[in-house]
C-alpha cells in the first residue's frame, strides 16, 4: 500500500465511534457546566481514556469547536426535519425549544469560545450562515401558510432568541426560556379577526337629516 493511500484511508470505525461518543459526552457535560466540566469528566463519561480523547482533540479549543460545529449542524438537520411538518407555527417553536439546549452547551465553553465565535471569525461566519438559513426555512414556511406575520426577518427572530437565553444565568434558566418562547411565538402569531369585532371595527353610517 503506497503513501498516499495509507494517508486518505478512512477512519477506522472504531475510531469514528469513539470520537461521536466523546463529542455526545462533551455535550452533555458542558451542558451541565460547572466545576465538573472537565475533559477528565467529558472521557469518563464517554467511556475513553484521557488519551484517546487528546487523539481525537489535542487541545480543548479543538474539542469546544468541534462540540459547537456539531450542534450548528444538528440544528440546520432539525429544520430540514421540520419542513414537513403539519404546523409550520408548531415546527418553528419545535426548533426554538432545541435550539435553547444548544446554547445552553454553549454556555458551558462560552469562555473557551469567546475569541474562536467572536465577530469576523470563520467559526462565526458558520454558524451565523447555518442558523439563519435554519430558521429563516421554517419561518418562510409559517408565514407563506399565513400562519405568522410578516414584518419578522430570521436575523430579528434569531436575535430575539439568543437574548432570551442571555438575559437568564441563574440554575434552571431553561424553563424559564422556554415559558417565554411559548409567549413569543404565540405573539407572532397571525390571530383571525372574529366575526363580532370586524363589524364593529367599520365606520358606522352618517345618519342625513332630512330636510322638512
Amino acid at each position: 500500500m503506497d503513501d498516499h493511500t495509507d494517508q486518505t484511508r478512512k477512519p477506522r470505525a472504531d475510531a469514528v465511534r469513539n470520537r461521536e461518543r466523546v463529542l455526545e459526552a462533551a455535550k452533555l457535560v458542558f451542558n451541565a457546566g460547572g466545576p465538573e466540566a472537565s475533559l477528565e469528566a467529558v472521557a469518563k463519561r464517554a467511556g475513553v481514556g484521557i488519551g484517546t480523547l487528546y487523539r481525537h482533540f489535542p487541545t480543548r479549543e479543538d474539542l469546544f469547536e468541534a462540540v459547537y460545529r456539531r450542534e450548528v449542524e444538528q440544528l440546520s438537520e432539525l429544520a430540514e426535519q421540520l419542513k414537513n411538518a403539519k404546523d409550520p407555527v408548531d415546527a418553528l417553536r419545535r426548533w426554538l425549544r432545541s435550539g435553547v439546549e444548544f446554547v445552553a452547551t454553549k454556555k458551558g465553553m462560552v469562555a473557551t469560545l469567546a475569541l474562536a465565535v467572536q465577530s469576523g471569525s470563520e467559526l462565526h461566519a458558520f454558524s451565523f450562515e447555518r442558523l439563519t438559513t435554519a430558521i429563516g426555512s421554517l419561518l418562510d414556511r409559517a408565514i407563506t401558510a399565513g400562519a405568522m406575520r410578516a414584518d419578522i426577518s430570521p436575523e430579528d427572530l434569531l436575535r430575539a432568541f439568543f437574548g432570551m437565553c442571555y438575559m437568564h444565568d441563574q440554575p434552571g434558566w431553561q424553563a424559564s426560556v422556554l415559558r417565554m418562547l411559548d409567549v413569543f411565538v404565540d405573539g407572532l402569531r397571525v390571530q383571525p379577526i372574529a366575526k363580532g369585532k370586524a363589524l364593529a371595527a367599520k365606520p358606522a353610517k352618517a345618519t342625513v337629516k332630512r330636510k322638512r
